[in-house]
């Protein structure tokens, strides 16, 4: 167990926390928190499919918004933009007061503004409500992410973690379903449909936040900051749930105790150089992957409904039928290949997930650029890509998540969060929504070229500088700034 004393700002202490968390055989317990934490991509998802499917109709005469096709490029972007900057706010705040208030807020930031982008009349009104939405989400993915790491057992994190990124698909999946039915005019009036589906949204957000209310704080972020006793509390709560529902449990290895020295939280100017010093490796790995991901599925996703309304004539009330393929597809990825990540290796599994998805893309480039593909064999297509380029996305997640210290950790992913889906997020969509405009499929196909290139080359950097993270305790992949050792990479 934790040793220690009353609490005192700079002691020094020795704490199994960690190992006890990581022995701890796979229980319904840890179904529960994947549930309440895990559960928001599925929001995501559905959020970004739903603008994806909706794109064309929200164009149209009667929509009760005027947006031309560049506008949803815009919006596109200015959701991505606020990702990217409430990432960084939030991440800021995520290590300062911990992840369970930070997870609890930005949830409640992002139903709010869901719900009001349903009663946008002016695309700025669309803008500004996109932007705010994309603000909780992005607090999200640093707080959230940070939190599941930390409560999961190190010899699972590389399945459960791509799982819980990957559900996202399970959103896009059913947001297209239900524009099928909510872009039906025979069913809803154009200006009603669209604003129901984001409404739908936000109503589905609440039930998530009702679940979430019963996640723990990380022990992890409680002991590091002086909440000892809190953190021993949540981990013997947990230690005795597991017991009751798996059995005996295994015993903690008294040589995974690890010493730390107790600390305030983490300043900006020593996220810096642990990032860009002590990790300078890694900060370009991270980066890589970012970018590479955030700019191939933004810039594909965000404009789906409008390269197939454009190039092959689809009823824009029939887009969700084109996206469930993919969607399905960006989901058995990371469900189907998750657990080799944890067993092959993360470098093989990322090399292959990126450089993999981009030579298929730029197989279906030529394809599409040929005039071989119909509209249901672009979506074979894009399928078959997203199935590795999936399970590559979450893996940045993942990667960016353990690789660096647990002071730094939700900053980390945040900031990487926030300047590759910045450069590749904000970029592609905008760009994709020009090239599109252009109605030249010549167009069309250099973004595709231009996003595998990006995949395939965040691939290279992965094999030769990836991180051989599986199976490890977080705290040996990079130990905490307050320990008494600092691994360097």
């Amino acid at each position: 167990m934790t040793t220690s004393s009353a609490p005192s700002r700079g002691r020094t202490f020795r704490s199994d926390l960690p190992a006890r968390l990581d022995r701890l055989p796979w229980s319904p317990w840890h179904v529960r928190i994947l549930v309440g934490l895990g559960t928001v991509w599925i929001l995501d998802g559905l959020e970004v499919t739903l603008v994806g499917a909706l794109s064309d109709r929200l164009t149209e005469p009667g929509s009760g918004i005027s947006l031309t096709a560049g506008d949803i490029g815009v919006a596109a972007a200015v959701y991505v933009a606020g990702a990217c900057l409430g990432a960084l706010f939030f991440g800021v705040l995520t290590e300062r007061y911990g992840r369970k208030k930070l997870f609890m807020v930005t949830l409640l930031v992002y139903l709010g503004a869901t719900a009001l982008t349903a009663t946008a009349t002016e695309a700025w009104m669309f803008f500004l409500w996109r932007f705010l939405a994309g603000a909780g989400i992005g607090g999200e993915y640093a707080a959230i992410n940070s939190a599941i790491d930390e409560l999961m057992p190190a010899r699972l994190r590389g399945r459960i973690d791509l799982l819980v990124n990957g559900s996202y698909w399970i959103g896009g999946a059913a947001g297209a379903a239900l524009t099928l039915v909510l872009l039906d005019e025979g069913i809803l009036p154009a200006s009603l449909g669209w604003r129901l589906a984001f409404g739908a949204g936000a109503l589905l957000g609440l039930v998530v936040l009702l679940v979430r209310r019963h996640v723990p704080e990380s022990p992890r972020w409680l002991s590091l900051h002086g909440r000892h006793d809190e953190a021993e509390g949540v981990v013997s709560g947990v230690e005795e749930t597991v017991e009751r529902e798996e059995g005996r449990l295994p015993a903690v290895d008294p040589d995974r105790s690890l010493e730390i020295t107790e600390r305030p939280p983490v300043r900006i100017g020593e996220v810096v150089r642990a990032v860009f010093g002590t990790y300078r490796k890694r900060s370009v790995l991270g980066l890589s992957l970012f970018i590479g991901q955030a700019f191939l599925y933004n810039a594909v996703y965000f404009t789906q409904g409008l390269v197939l309304g454009t190039f092959f004539d689809v009823d824009s009330a029939k887009t969700g039928l084109y996206i469930i393929p993919l969607a399905l597809g960006s989901f058995l990825g990371p469900l189907l290949l998750g657990r080799f990540f944890d067993t092959v290796g993360r470098r093989k599994m990322i090399t292959l997930s990126y450089v993999g998805s981009g030579v298929l893309l730029v197989g279906t480039a030529l394809l599409f650029q040929s005039g071989a593909l119909s509209a249901w064999g672009l979506t074979a297509c894009w399928t078959v890509v997203f199935f590795f380029a999936s399970a590559g996305a979450s893996s940045a997640y993942l990667t960016v998540s353990e690789i660096f210290p647990m002071e730094t950790r939700a900053m980390a992913i945040a900031f990487y969060f926030a300047v590759g889906t910045g450069i590749g997020g904000i970029i592609g969509p905008v760009l994709f929504g020009r090239l599109v405009e252009t109605e030249q499929v010549s167009m069309v196909a250099f973004g595709y070229y231009l996003g595998a290139a990006l995949m395939i080359a965040a691939g290279g950097v992965e094999a030769v500088i990836g991180v051989d993270a599986e199976n490890q305790s977080l705290e040996d992949i990079a130990d905490p700034l307050g320990s008494s050792s600092a691994q360097r990479s």
